[in-house]
């Protein structure tokens, strides 16, 4: 949701930037690869230690920049399908890193009794979010589309920065817990719709077997 929503703010927001990466010679690739990397340096390297607080703020300022490469691209016209493809499978590596490190935080840092279900619910909702962009791809594989759903990567990035932030100004660590599962459940049911979605789709297709 919202990242179909924040769309025209962040045109607004990166067009100047996206201008003076033209001017510079920066590819929209080279843009994606290298925030990526950023953000799971960022990632693994801040939250594990227990820097929320300033983890968060490079975080989400790298994955705000996340809509730089895009605009580049259409500036340049040089949109292409390699760059969506590279786009969406370094989106898939700086999730993984992220919700990683957060499970390491769990370990390192969460308290007893909230622990175990910070790590397990961390673990959760990076498995259930690993499935939501797969369930649009693989239906967009097969001509259907699947682009609904409560939970998508910006919505999820967006509530887990929120718990965190809250986390790194000294509320309980149970917020992370019980905000961790919550994302596992959201990105459960996005999952699901967009299979329900993909049926109706099939029930109505005339080759459907």
């Amino acid at each position: 949701m919202l990242s179909r929503s924040g769309r025209p703010l962040a045109q607004i927001i990166f067009g100047p930037i996206a201008r003076a990466c033209v001017k510079l010679g920066v590819s929209a690739n080279t843009i994606t690869v290298v925030g990526t990397v950023m953000t799971i340096a960022a990632s693994l390297y801040f939250f594990p230690r227990n820097h929320l607080l300033i983890g968060t703020l490079i975080v989400t300022i790298l994955v705000i920049f996340d809509n730089l490469d895009g605009q580049v691209a259409r500036l340049t016209n040089t949109s292409s399908i390699w760059g969506a493809f590279l786009d969406s499978t370094m989106d898939r590596f700086a999730d993984a890193a992220i919700f990683a490190s957060f499970v390491a935080w769990g370990y390192t840092s969460a308290s007893e009794p909230t622990r175990i279900w910070v790590m397990t619910g961390a673990l959760a909702a990076l498995i259930f979010g690993s499935i939501v962009p797969y369930a649009r791809a693989r239906a967009e594989g097969v001509g259907l589309s699947a682009s609904v759903g409560i939970a998508e990567r910006a919505d999820r990035l967006v509530f887990a920065g929120i718990c965190v932030l809250l986390v790194g100004f000294g509320l309980s660590h149970w917020i992370m817990a019980v905000g961790m599962w919550i994302l596992a459940l959201l990105a459960f049911i996005t999952v699901i719709q967009r299979m329900h979605v993909v049926y109706q789709q099939c029930k109505l297709a005339p080759n459907n077997q």
